[in-house]
């Protein structure tokens, strides 16, 4: 893409907004949610586009070259089967437990998260256990599906106790719940009242006291609805990158980066932005430090450990800003949640690649862009 923008002396950025795709090219198909064109707007106007003079090596810091470059990530807005368990107890707890594993992403968290928001608990009244093959099932921890695919999980779970305590009161005499629909009432701090008239509520401790119950157990199965099957799901962002190259030595330094993400609802905003900001490290140690070096004679890695296989540190991480663009989007997944793991990386390599030819006049095309390439 930036060298084609390149060849017809045009914007990077105008080369894809002039192209941008309203349907998925490859299906056909209409998007679930697509906010790619606000990223890109955002992303410009934060990150100061505008200013980019468009000839390589026509921009410096002193003795170093500046160069500016942006690229897109794209990552498949995916959904797995998968089931969870909700133990809701009469003295206004809950235990959740699926299957799933946590292995950085923040899946403890959020897990309770969506537990709470649907049993209107507070987040320390709820227990969320994962790891354990005998809880109900999950899919692996990786593609960026675990919240879509356990959260809409329990969430599920969630709405079959609120369910179930409905019907419990609706076989009283004289309900204050009378006649209403499951998805007309709701939990919040221990009593189910309608929505749309909160005075109308029953005491869940009271209820469930009436009834001899001090529990009750919800399993649910997820599974994507059909409906996805008629749409293109997808999660965007758009990455803008600036790299000092040094012309004697051939370093280069990413000196900041702003990235604009849309991956439907951001659930847990501080974790999303540190999940981001990871991507963005992810993505530079890909672009400039890290590979595998083999020693084809004998078929052994050279760098097989980390005194010589290189990723960032502290010192190789300069300015990076994270904004998130939000989508309303209820065809992905009930939650409108896409994943963002994988999301936040893909792009950053490219990025960076296009910054150092804007810098150098260089064409990288194979990684990591160490200095003996650019000398």
């Amino acid at each position: 893409m930036d060298e084609l923008a390149h060849e017809l002396r045009m914007d990077p950025l105008q080369l894809r907004l002039v192209n941008y795709a309203e349907h998925d090219p490859e299906s056909g198909k209409p998007f679930t949610s697509k906010a790619l064109r606000e990223c890109y707007r955002l992303g410009a106007e934060k990150f100061g586009w505008q200013h980019r003079s468009p000839e390589p090596r026509s921009m410096r810091d002193g003795k170093l070259l500046v160069g500016w470059g942006m690229a897109t990530g794209v990552w498949g807005a995916m959904q797995m089967p998968a089931s969870a368990r909700v133990i809701y107890q009469a003295d206004g707890t809950a235990r959740v437990a699926s299957a799933t594993s946590d292995i950085g992403p923040g899946t403890y968290t959020v897990m309770t998260m969506i537990a709470a928001e649907f049993l209107g608990l507070r987040l320390d009244q709820v227990h969320f256990e994962l790891g354990d093959t005998r809880q109900p099932k999950a899919p692996p921890q990786g593609g960026s599906f675990t919240t879509s695919s356990v959260g809409t999980a329990v969430r599920g779970a969630a709405l079959g106790i609120t369910a179930r305590l409905l019907g419990l009161a609706q076989r009283e005499r004289g309900s204050a719940l009378a006649g209403e629909a499951p998805d007309a009432v709701e939990l919040f701090d221990g009593v189910l009242r309608v929505k749309a008239d909160p005075q109308r509520s029953v005491p869940v401790a009271d209820l469930m006291g009436r009834h001899g119950l001090v529990e009750i157990v919800e399993t649910y199965d997820s599974v994507p609805s059909p409906e996805r099957e008629q749409y293109a799901a997808l999660a965007h962002g758009a990455q803008f990158v600036e790299v000092k190259v040094d012309p004697e030595l051939g370093t280069v330094r990413v000196t900041r980066v702003v990235e604009v993400t849309a991956c439907g609802k951001i659930l847990n905003p501080l974790a999303s932005h540190s999940q981001e900001i990871g991507g963005v490290v992810w993505g530079i140690g890909m672009a400039l430090e890290e590979a595998t070096e083999i020693d084809h004679r004998f078929g052994r890695i050279i760098n097989a450990n980390l005194q010589h296989y290189h990723v960032p540190v502290n010192a190789d991480i300069h300015s990076i800003e994270t904004l998130f663009v939000e989508e309303d989007d209820t065809l992905v997944n009930p939650l409108g949640v896409k994943g963002m793991g994988e999301l936040g990386m893909v792009g950053i390599p490219a990025a960076i690649a296009n910054a150092v030819f804007h810098a150098t006049g260089k064409r990288i095309r194979e990684l990591p862009i160490t200095p003996e390439k650019l000398l």
